[in-house]
């Protein structure tokens, strides 16, 4: 029988380890009366969210070569509260400033116009910020006051929102009863805001402030996701909120995930990254960082289908463009058109690529072409890569800064296609994804791609709720013929009769 934990018990614990674990300051500012000021805020309007006088400290601290009227005018334009706007447009203009810097233009010593961006926040040097975890904040609205649990700030800027419940209370009421209600009646409170957790002790779930109830997930996994969870075990003890403040409250983890982990999908919804694709994407990156020594061999990123590899994708596409100095160009490589359309609009609606930096080719010429343009992204079928038989395929690009991320993998890339991909970008770092396990013949994926890089499988999605159980009743159907071989017989067919587009596909 499990125990009961109030909600002020999973308070006082989330506020100790993080000063324990990660040096977290806490600001308890709960007041008998909510309109009482003394509430060691140092806020002057009850209205307010952000910690003004903490993010001015920063400001003037991480920028010293800009004039301090300069920062104040800045931020001036960050605590704007954007009444017009919707709450998501809004979220993400504040999120663009806080992870980009604030653009401002001034006269330097010398008299001349300067360009320049206030910084926010260090991402490269997390002991350079200040972190804060406050708790019980009253925040007035239009209907009254309202008061969150927990929120950690980061140089006086409130990134994450934390709603708490006891033991003995469904998780969802903290999303009707109270995160749905603060959206509608102090929707400053989610401006700055990156993510959303709402915990009982017994369940934990993150999501963003876009997110309905079905889609805030589990995040149970700190350092491995194929660590073995014992969910019963997690809600017997009441410790589902110490996976989560493992795996994404140290300061090195939030300002990575600030940082490279947050999309928004037309402007309209907001998309952040779950567990298996944190973990998931920063291991193919360290693989990226390891490019010289694999030798084009970046891995294979095998993801159960349903699992969002596609904005795996872009996550890793998108952290290496912050991360890394070069001129890269990443070419995704899929075998159906529907899926090459569907990767180019997602990558495309994230304002990932734009239209002008993207390219989709309609033959290797004209791959040749935008790979010597330097296009950002270029979107290829593996069909693209046919030849006539007998002819020594010609080499696109000798460039070494070409990221080829072959979508399912395992399908198609042990014939002349996949060859000729090779022989025409034979300096090329080469990571596979698939969602399908690599079984039997198909295990020479690993042979063209390197050992696996990452790998969350139907039972994990299982393990973290995403995934509905899959019963069957196991059959022994009745046949007369088994081809074993018969993907790689398609797959001869397909290249040896010289079939166009549309015959390869009926």
């Amino acid at each position: 029988m499990r125990n009961f934990i109030s909600e002020d018990q999973i308070e006082r614990a989330l506020v100790q380890k993080l000063r324990e674990l990660y040096r977290f300051d806490s600001l308890h500012c709960g007041t008998e009366n909510p309109e009482d000021s003394n509430d060691r805020s140092g806020r002057t309007n009850k209205r307010d969210v952000v910690l003004v006088d903490r993010v001015k400290d920063a400001a003037v601290r991480l920028n010293p070569s800009i004039p301090a009227k300069v920062i104040d005018d800045a931020l001036e334009k960050l605590l704007d509260r954007r009444q017009a706007m919707s709450l998501v447009a809004a979220n993400q203009e504040v999120y663009n400033l806080v992870r980009d810097g604030i653009p401002v233009e001034f006269e330097n010593a010398r008299r001349q116009k300067q360009q320049d961006r206030v910084r926010l926040l260090d991402f490269n040097e997390p002991d350079n910020n200040r972190y804060l975890a406050v708790t019980q904040l009253w925040v007035k609205g239009d209907r009254g006051f309202r008061r969150p649990d927990v929120m950690l700030y980061v140089n006086g800027l409130p990134l994450v929102f934390i709603e708490l419940k006891n033991s003995n209370v469904k998780l969802k009421n903290a999303f009707d009863d109270n995160i749905t209600n603060y959206r509608r009646e102090i929707p400053q409170l989610f401006l700055t805001n990156v993510f959303c957790v709402l915990s009982n002790a017994i369940e934990t779930k993150v999501g963003s402030i876009t997110a309905e109830w079905e889609h805030f997930f589990n995040w149970l996994r700190a350092e491995d996701e194929k660590e073995k969870i014992d969910r019963k075990e997690i809600e017997r003890s009441g410790t589902s909120l110490e996976a989560v403040i493992a795996g994404l409250f140290s300061p090195q983890r939030l300002l990575d995930y600030v940082e490279n982990f947050v999309l928004y999908y037309d402007d309209k919804q907001k998309i952040i990254a779950q567990n298996h694709q944190f973990i998931g994407v920063n291991r193919a990156y360290e693989s990226f960082l390891r490019r010289a020594e694999l030798k084009g061999k970046l891995g294979v990123f095998w993801h159960t289908q349903g699992s969002g590899k596609s904005f795996s994708m872009i996550f890793y596409v998108r952290k290496i463009f912050r991360k890394e100095t070069g001129n890269f160009t990443f070419v995704v490589v899929t075998d159906r058109e529907d899926l090459d359309g569907q990767i180019y609009k997602n990558f495309l609606h994230t304002g990932t690529v734009t239209k002008a930096d993207a390219a989709q080719p309609k033959d290797s010429e004209e791959m040749r072409k935008f790979l010597g343009q330097n296009k950002r992204l270029v979107f290829t079928l593996i069909q693209k890569f046919g030849w006539p038989a007998g002819k020594a395929y010609p080499e696109l690009s000798p460039r070494s800064d070409i990221i080829v991320m072959v979508d399912e993998a395992h399908r198609t890339q042990y014939k002349t296609l996949a060859e000729n991909m090779r022989a025409g970008l034979k300096n090329a770092q080469y990571l596979a994804f698939t969602g399908t396990p690599l079984l039997g013949r198909e295990r020479r994926t690993n042979q063209w791609f390197g050992d696996y890089v990452s790998e969350y499988n139907f039972q994990q999605s299982m393990d973290d709720g995403a995934t509905v159980p899959l019963f069957y009743q196991k059959r022994v159907p009745q046949v007369l013929i088994q081809n074993e071989d018969l993907d790689d017989d398609l797959a001869d067919i397909v290249e040896e009769e010289n079939l166009d587009d549309a015959q390869q596909a009926k």
